[in-house]
């Protein structure tokens, strides 16, 4: 059925021939994206037009409008129809009984309706005082009635427009400002608003309003097919969900992706942050040069009025070679040569970033034309451009979007590529894998003071993650990518094989600190191996903290570094010849020991808490404020089974936040029966302050004695709120770390956080008879990363068949 015949259909039907008529050219598979987008809004106008024609046979002096999207003729299934009734104000009354004939039979179909009525003096002034009224109006478009009324009202409102640019354009650009710290950038949200985020439709709208406005334009390269893949995906999630809804939310995305006939989620996510980067270069680009041409046209009048006439040259000052500075952007010297320079676009870029100024379209775009291959290796000018690029700080961002933007970056480094665009589906994350990169390399540049060579750690920075496009461990492909990025920019033999360990290896640091008891020479000895000298571990702990600080909030704590710079202090030890002593069994802290014969006296637990401080871990100023790293808190209570799950499950009660636990015995005097249990335990409130220790301990009391239900108090506490629907967590996993230590099984376990999780672990931990010696526990984002050195009843690190069949009866208690 050809969109003709549908609207036939709808002619010779009515309104419910026009919702069948609709509901068939929706359901049409062979008809998508513009096209159908199309085909509806002209549906919706002859069924409209009908209406008009059938409420308005004696009145004349009116019109029916479509503004907005409608007016643009792109009607999405599920999208808003915009309308104005115009009317020359002859007969109120006549024109009040049309718009309840029009407007009626809209919602009696359930569509969305968005209406005003107004003769074109009101609309005008309408228009004047509210400014998102006024970009509605610029894409009026006739339905039915008095064209010349419609007609007339467009040309007015133009005028208007263009007119009133120079005081509504820096309105429009704040509103959109506004909108972009409210909904955020399309280009790296996981689940983004297509209309309202940085970058969506909105953005693109703006862009048209500017353009009609004949002051500035936007880049056009590409700017309609972003807006059109934008539009499509804004179809496809409308047809699946069945809403007019602009955010697409993971667990649509799937579906969505189909709709569209799209690989998966991923590859759909890819294509939104491609179409958004455009529009978001594109109103950078166009915001920066309204700016100029407002700042112009206020300067001009003076300087006439100051040189008696005529237009004076823009002012060039040299930022480097065939690189220039003028009216506040970097643009190439008039004798640069970029199709015999191939540094050049490395040149102005660096230059740009270390003057803190933006690169200009026109620059860029004739780099991108004319950019000739650097010959392999680069030359020693090209290698430090770049690393005098990626150290700049801040502005490196900007001036590598604008190199991106035209393909600069992909033809300097053809591995990018695979990272561009690419999202990561992990809260922690904020940004997708390529802007990732860059922006370790901005913290990175904040802390070259720290290294020796600056240069690989900020190279390092750039190539951290750039397995992320490959299948299989990241690390391993980066590697392999690292080793050869590496050497076809210049680097040597050397400097390649450090780079490519620093790639290697650049989750080790915080993954061990965080996961392995740093007490166990073992563990200490086998990052030595790993990093293999003290150079490459001082460029690791840098990397380690650029990556984690890039990374989002949640990546990096003062606790987290107090562990790392705990551990490289250890390796370093081990570098200088110190090997790491065998920690002695049984020894105990003047604190710990007193505790110890408390609880032994008593017959039951005792607890002291002390706050730790990052000014005492040596990481602050001393003038500066202490932040706090957690509190310490050390319980002794006398040996009995259920330990670990009781104090784990108190904690979560009083909503405590467990960091590290370390378990270990007290060794009473051989006259005495018994053993006392110490535990040393890192906590922090999730909110508000601390309980009081005499509240732990009464509730511990309780927890050990069984008249405490712990279990069923955090399931009240975990029914009394409500379940939010989101993304399903992936399945846990629980695995055997194979010869971490020589005096302890070492399980690990991955798993969604929840409240209780480490009571739960507890509980399955002693069922399966086996000891906790020291728990090292880990949240990022929503994901729990623990690690539980675990011995047989007898002390002795657990068989290997022993050690799996645990591992497995966990992971089944925590997939149940």
């Amino acid at each position: 059925m050809t969109s003709t015949d549908v609207r036939t259909d709808a002619e010779d039907s009515g309104p419910s021939g026009y919702a069948a008529a609709r509901l068939r050219l929706l359901q049409e598979e062979a008809q998508s994206g513009p096209p159908r987008r199309s085909a509806l809004a002209e549906l919706t106008d002859d069924w409209l037009a009908g209406l008009f024609g059938a409420g308005a046979t004696e009145l004349r002096g009116a019109s029916l409008v479509a503004v907005g999207g409608y007016g643009r003729g792109e009607l999405s299934p599920r999208s808003d129809l915009d309308l104005l009734l115009l009317h020359d104000g002859s007969d109120e009354r006549a024109v009040a009984a049309l718009a309840d004939r029009i407007w009626y039979p809209v919602w009696d179909l359930g569509l969305a309706l968005d209406h005003s009525v107004r003769t074109p003096a009101e609309a005008r002034k309408t228009a004047g005082e509210d400014l998102k009224v006024q970009l509605g109006l610029l894409d009026a478009r006739h339905i039915a009635g008095d064209l010349g009324l419609t007609a007339g009202l467009r040309t007015a409102v133009l005028a208007d427009w263009r007119n009133q640019a120079p005081k509504r354009l820096p309105e429009l650009q704040e509103l959109c400002a506004e909108r972009a710290e409210r909904q955020g950038e399309l280009q790296y949200l996981l689940e983004p608003d297509l209309k309202e985020a940085r970058g969506g439709l909105r953005d693109a709208t703006a862009l048209r309003a500017v353009a009609a406005s004949w002051l500035a334009d936007a880049p056009r390269e590409g700017l309609a097919e972003a807006r059109r893949r934008l539009l499509d995906v804004r179809d496809a999630l409308h047809l699946t969900t069945g809403r007019a809804t602009d955010r697409l939310a993971l667990q649509e995305q799937d579906q969505v992706a189909a709709e569209l006939g799209l690989l998966d989620a991923d590859t759909l996510l890819r294509q939104v942050y491609e179409a958004a980067r455009v529009i978001s270069y594109a109103s950078d680009v166009t915001w920066r040069e309204v700016g100029r041409v407002l700042r112009s046209r206020a300067v001009r009048p003076r300087l006439r009025a100051m040189l008696g006439g005529g237009k004076p040259a823009p002012e060039r000052s040299p930022l480097a070679e065939g690189v220039v500075e003028q009216d506040g952007e970097v643009v190439l010297a008039r004798a640069a040569k970029p199709d015999r320079d191939p540094v050049l676009p490395l040149r102005a870029a660096a230059a740009a970033a270390q003057a803190g100024l933006p690169l200009s379209l026109h620059a860029v775009r004739r780099l991108a034309a004319a950019a000739r291959p650097l010959p392999t290796p680069w030359p020693a000018e090209a290698r430090e451009q770049l690393v005098t690029l990626l150290g700049s700080g801040r502005p490196t961002v900007d001036v590598w979007e604008a190199l991106e933007a035209e393909g600069l970056i992909t033809h300097l480094l053809p591995d990018w590529e695979r990272v561009r665009c690419r999202p990561q589906r992990n809260a922690v994350h904020i940004w997708t894998v390529d802007r990732h990169l860059i922006e370790t390399a901005v913290r990175a540049s904040e802390l070259t003071r720290r290294v020796h060579r600056p240069d690989l750690l900020l190279v390092a920075a750039l190539l951290h993650d750039i397995g992320k496009g490959w299948p299989g461990d990241h690390s391993v492909a980066g590697e392999i990518i690292a080793k050869d990025v590496a050497a076809r920019i210049g680097f040597d033999r050397d400097d390649v094989a450090v780079l490519s360990t620093l790639v290697r290896h650049h989750l080790l640091l915080v993954d061990t600190a965080t996961r392995r008891d740093l007490e166990d020479p073992a563990t200490v000895r086998s990052v030595a191996d790993a990093v293999g000298s003290p150079g490459t571990l001082e460029l690791l702990h840098a990397l380690t903290e650029s990556d984690a600080l890039a990374t989002g909030p949640a990546a990096w704590s003062s606790w987290r570094a107090s562990l790392v710079s705990e551990l490289v202090q250890r390796v370093e030890a081990v570098f200088a010849g110190d090997a790491p002593e065998e920690p002695e069994p049984g020894e105990t802290s003047a604190e710990q020991e007193r505790l110890a014969i408390e609880a032994f006296r008593t017959g039951g637990p005792v607890l002291s808490l002390r706050a730790q401080t990052e000014a005492a871990a040596g990481e602050k100023d001393e003038k500066a404020d202490p932040e706090p790293l957690g509190v310490e808190l050390l319980i002794a209570v006398p040996d009995q089974a259920g330990v670990l799950p009781a104090v784990a499950g108190v904690l979560a009660m009083h909503r405590l936040t467990v960091r590290t636990a370390e378990l270990g015995t007290f060794d009473l005097p051989d006259s005495v029966e018994g053993s006392v249990l110490l535990l040393n335990w890192r906590v922090a409130a999730e909110y508000g302050s601390l309980p009081q220790a005499a509240r732990l301990r009464a509730d511990l009391v309780r927890a050990l004695d069984g008249s405490l239900d712990i279990a069923g108090r955090l399931a009240e506490r975990d029914a009394a709120y409500p379940r939010r629907r989101g993304v399903v967590a992936p399945p846990p996993r629980v695995t055997v770390a194979a010869a971490a230590s020589r005096h302890a099984t070492v399980i690990e376990v991955r798993a969604q956080d929840a409240p209780g999780l480490l009571h739960r672990i507890g509980r399955a931990l002693e069922d399966a008879h086996v000891r906790v010696r020291s728990a090292h526990v880990s949240t990022l984002g929503a994901n729990a990363v623990d690690a539980f050195y675990v011995t047989g009843p007898q002390g002795a690190p657990l068989p290997g068949d022993e050690a799996a069949s645990v591992a497995r009866k966990l992971e089944e208690m925590l997939r149940g």
